[in-house]
């Protein structure tokens, strides 16, 4: 699904080029659930945004779902992301004026979906993340778990052939990012590919397999415990 091969990233700041990453080797294949794990400056986010096709590596070869996005043109890039990725953010950048369905319906009105069957497609992705109740509420009525959910939601009612997501914990107590943790596992066992970004070794343990970060380079990749190892401790 994902395959990364030799992929280095610079920043040119002034005339000095800073390497971000360096080398990196990734392969996801359909149906994992994959951790990124790195402190701050690791190159966490700059590696997500490769993968997530919002910025493009210096050098190497990024093959997704089989086809190579070296060359590509933007508005080919915007097309392949927007049918193949999922983005979950930190910030559930939902719209504070909008409901919950009208938020998750929102990515398929860029794909020209009816307004009917957006409402239904939005209505069934509320009822997966367990919010089938709260389709009529706006984003300041829901707590931040439930507005999380809401941003999931949003990013599988589309299909895409991935879950990108961007310390999907970040922003929530312990709680409700136990409950966030949940969701993805059982997305996982529904067969969905994730790809999560953290900071947090016991979200990272969610995942199957770990994949840690330092410095621009992979140092070690080891399987994660599980959902139930992993968080199963917490009220």
């Amino acid at each position: 699904m994902v395959k990364l091969e030799n992929i280095t990233k610079n920043y040119m700041q002034g005339k000095l080029e800073v390497p971000v990453l360096a080398d990196i080797q990734l392969h996801v294949k359909a149906g994992e659930y994959v951790a990124i794990m790195g402190p701050s400056g690791s190159g966490k986010t700059t590696l997500m945004n490769i993968i997530g096709l919002l910025d493009l590596p210096t050098s190497g070869e990024y093959y997704l779902n089989g086809e190579n996005m070296k060359g590509r043109k933007e508005n080919d890039l915007a097309e392949i992301r927007n049918r193949t990725i999922g983005f979950v953010f930190q910030q559930f950048n939902l719209l504070p004026k909008e409901t919950a369905l009208s938020n998750v319906a929102l990515p398929l009105i860029y794909g020209g979906v009816s307004k009917k069957e957006r409402e239904a497609r939005a209505k069934k992705a509320l009822e997966r993340v367990g919010l089938g109740d709260r389709v009529t509420f706006r984003p300041n009525q829901l707590s931040g778990g439930q507005q999380q959910r809401v941003a999931i939601a949003r990013a599988m009612v589309g299909d895409p052939k991935i879950l990108l997501a961007d310390e999907p914990t970040g922003a929530l107590d312990t709680k409700a990012g136990k409950q966030i943790m949940q969701l993805f596992s059982e997305l996982h066992k529904e067969g969905a590919t994730i790809i999560m970004i953290t900071h947090e070794e016991q979200v990272a343990e969610c995942a199957e397999r770990i994949v840690m970060l330092r410095d621009g380079r992979i140092l070690e990749e080891r399987k994660g415990k599980g959902f139930e190892a992993a968080m199963g401790e917490i009220e």
